[in-house]
């Protein structure tokens, strides 16, 4: 497996978290369990956008990267 698979799988992985804490956020009734997992939500979100930045860069710097 490339280095870029290995990113992209990955970013894939934080995605599934950022929509799973989104979701749990949504369902549960406590106030401040619900500040707290829309909180880390936001900072998998942050993680996930420079993940995809890094992805970028990869394909644009390793042709060979490109479209994996």
């Amino acid at each position: 497996m490339t280095v870029a698979s290995n990113v992209k799988q990955c970013l894939a992985g934080l995605k599934g978290i950022e929509v799973s804490l989104s979701n749990l956020a949504e369902r549960t009734q406590d106030n401040e369990s619900k500040q707290i997992l829309h909180e880390t939500m936001m900072v998998v979100s942050e993680i996930v956008t420079d993940v995809k930045k890094r992805v970028g860069e990869l394909e644009r710097e390793e042709f060979q990267y490109k479209g994996f």
